[in-house]
């Protein structure tokens, strides 16, 4: 495709549990995943090569996640000098939420519009984690980032995407208008569901 598009998701070293705060910039990161429109590569960055990931978001890529405005951007600021806010997001969370009026699970909108369920949750990221098990960590992270991109590609192709209702788990439909532009494009783009 070529476009200057992020797909990101992270992990994080502790719970709000174990910080005993709400604050997501006292969490840490493990890893953060991304899927990169530009090369059409998954890449993963440990808390060390986070300056890698920086340098990559100096070109301002769309950002698409789910929760990253109140929770994976939040996580990051501590790490890096440029200014998050400044980069364009698409937080598919956020989007559901104006929406619907109320949250949604990553888990409730992949199984509903792709026929499948996440690997695992955020818990045992943080166990693979304190076991030195970069190799799980990572490929949980990066199966994440691969829903979530899926969710992004589905909704632009078929302009609408599913989640599961709260009381009896029935799928119900989201129209969406989301679009994969030109890279020159992409980040004066609208993104917005109706």
């Amino acid at each position: 495709m070529g476009q200057n598009i992020l797909v990101l998701d992270l992990e994080t070293k502790r719970t709000f549990d174990d910080t005993g705060s709400r604050s997501p910039e006292s969490l840490g990161v493990t890893v953060v995943g991304v899927f990169d429109y530009l090369d059409m590569q998954y890449k993963v960055f440990r808390e060390e090569d986070l300056g890698r990931l920086e340098e990559r978001l100096t070109s301002k890529p769309l950002l698409v996640g789910f929760n990253i405005e109140r929770f994976d951007l939040p996580v990051l600021r501590p790490y890096f000098k440029i200014r998050l806010s400044d980069i364009p997001v698409l937080d598919i969370l956020s989007e559901v939420t104006k929406a619907l009026g109320h949250r949604v699970s990553l888990n409730s909108v992949a199984k509903a519009t792709l026929g499948e369920t996440k690997s695992g949750n955020g818990l045992d990221a943080i166990k693979y984690y304190e076991a030195g098990e970069w190799d799980k960590l990572e490929k949980y992270c990066l199966d994440d980032v691969r829903i979530t991109k899926e969710i992004f590609e589905y909704g632009a192709r078929h302009k609408e995407i599913f989640y599961l209702t709260k009381f009896d788990q029935a799928k119900a439909r989201l129209p969406v208008q989301w679009e994969i532009e030109a890279p020159s494009l992409v980040n004066e783009t609208q993104f917005k569901l109706f």
